[in-house]
């Protein structure tokens, strides 16, 4: 990812680019090809080896193996081992490509998601004049697997970010952490970490015939007990070696290690790729204790199910349209005059929500003060201009404009995303019941584009203005 990506745009790829490998449990050979796709296309796989060549998109729903791997299924087609692909693409910011594959299984390369992040680097990366839409976690969300011992949290935070811990009761592996605090850091710092296996695990695999495109070369094989002479032949059997052997760090000789901890950082890989199921990029903080697909990808149900139930959709703004209500109308309606006249026309007015619109302009009066170098609207102007939105709101449905609001509490106040000149900020205040007795409750939020920048719960009361005279 390069120092210009902008993460707040979506991405696709230059051009195709193609992959050629066995899958790790079908022992079949297929060719992967990475296409470029429309803005809000999302990551969709195609078996262009099926008569329908249908389409299964990465979606957490479609899951319906988790034992060795993660596998989707939709439309009569089945695709396995998805996760480290679909980890390479979130890594280097690929939000909107077609994964064509000519057979049932993902090509397991050298069991990491560096030959993808190749693949990817070989195709380029192309900005798209489209915003991407993030997903601010707003609560901590937590899933527990007590018999398993699997734990995982998402924290709200300012960005994407993870952390990994493992813990199999192993003398070798021992008790193991991984961290990525930023997604410009996975091509380095994860994507070249592979996947690893038990020696014992890989015996009854082999025993069952249920890894065909075992390679020595793919995984990280930990030796959890003794072996004698006698299995030591076998595996030289099976993997065509001439001496297979014991590292003293518990460790098959088959390769190195390309980081100490680079089972724990596996682990984190996999995350990457199972919660690019969730069809949402997030802004937030994992934390997974003794993650696996299973847990993974029941985490990523919550959290795209979480999504669905808050997510917010951004009012619609055609600037031809003639206003509701034009600034003549509000200074008539509102004491509020400058430097305080924050709204400068409405765009929709029902009984139960207003949206009004606030043009930011280099020329605001407290761009002076507030960061003059680097020129961001205070958080609680943008408050604000919904508390004026939301006076015009109730003094409307009180049937006069002979009455004032004053705000008399704000709830779960919000900052999302900086506001700057040349912004044009939407203003939606909703009602959250019914007006009792002058007492107005409403739910705040101010978006530029599809991106939300504050929300806040607020309580205002209705005063009939007082006669001047």
């Amino acid at each position: 990812m390069s120092k210009d990506f902008n993460p707040d745009k979506q991405h696709t790829l230059q051009s195709s680019a193609s992959i050629s490998g066995t899958g790790l449990h079908t022992g079949v050979m297929a060719t992967l090809t990475l296409q470029p796709a429309e803005p809000n296309f999302g990551l969709q796989f195609q078996r262009i080896d099926l008569a329908e060549k249908p389409i299964v998109k990465a979606d957490c729903d479609l899951v319906t193996d988790v034992s060795r791997g993660t596998t989707l299924e939709a439309n009569g087609a089945k695709i396995s081992t998805v996760e480290h692909v679909l980890a390479a693409l979130v890594g280097m910011g690929i939000d909107n490509c077609l994964l064509e594959i000519n057979g049932p299984e993902m090509p397991i390369m050298d069991g990491s998601s560096k030959p993808f992040v190749e693949l990817i680097e070989k195709a380029g990366i192309k900005e798209q004049d489209a915003v991407k839409e993030w997903f601010s976690i707003d609560e901590n969300i937590s899933y527990y697997d007590e018999e398993k011992r699997v734990e995982l949290t998402v924290l709200p935070a300012d960005d994407y970010r993870i952390t990994t811990l493992i813990d199999f009761n192993s003398p070798v592996l021992g008790t193991q952490h991984a961290g990525l605090n930023n997604m410009r850091d996975f091509q380095k710092e994860i994507a070249p970490c592979r996947t690893f296996c038990f020696l014992h695990e890989l015996e009854m695999l082999l025993d069952n015939n249920l890894i065909k495109g075992g390679d020595i070369n793919n995984a990280i094989v930990i030796v959890d007990k003794p072996i004698d002479e006698k299995e030591i032949q076998h595996l030289n059997t099976i993997f065509k070696k001439d001496k297979i052997e014991v590292k003293s760090e518990g460790y098959l000789n088959n390769l190195e290690l390309r980081f100490p901890n680079e089972p724990a950082r596996h682990k984190l890989l996999d995350v990457v790729g199972d919660l690019a199921l969730i069809g949402y990029p997030i802004k937030g903080k994992v934390i997974a204790n003794r993650p696996g697909h299973s847990s993974n990808v029941a985490f990523a149900k919550m959290i795209k199910q979480h999504i669905k139930k808050n997510q917010k959709k951004a009012p619609e703004y055609n600037p031809d349209e003639a206003p509701v209500y034009d600034y003549q109308y509000i200074e008539k309606t509102l004491p509020h005059r400058f430097p305080f006249a924050l709204v400068d026309k409405i765009i929709e007015l029902s009984d139960t929500q207003i949206v009004g619109v606030k043009n930011v302009t280099i020329n605001e009066w407290f761009f002076q003060g507030h960061f003059p170098g680097n020129p961001v609207m205070p958080g609680v102007l943008q408050i604000e201009a919904l508390a004026q939105c939301g006076g015009i709101l109730a003094i409307n449905l009180s049937g006069s404009g002979e009455y004032d609001t004053y705000f008399l509490k704000i709830d779960n106040c919000k900052f999302k995303n900086m506001v700057k000149p040349g912004d044009t900020l939407l203003l939606k205040m909703e009602l959250s019941a019914p007006i009792r007795r002058g007492i107005c409750e409403m739910k705040g939020t101010t978006y530029v584009g599809n991106k939300i920048c504050a929300e806040a719960d607020m309580v205002a009361q209705i005063v009939k203005r007082k006669d001047e005279n």
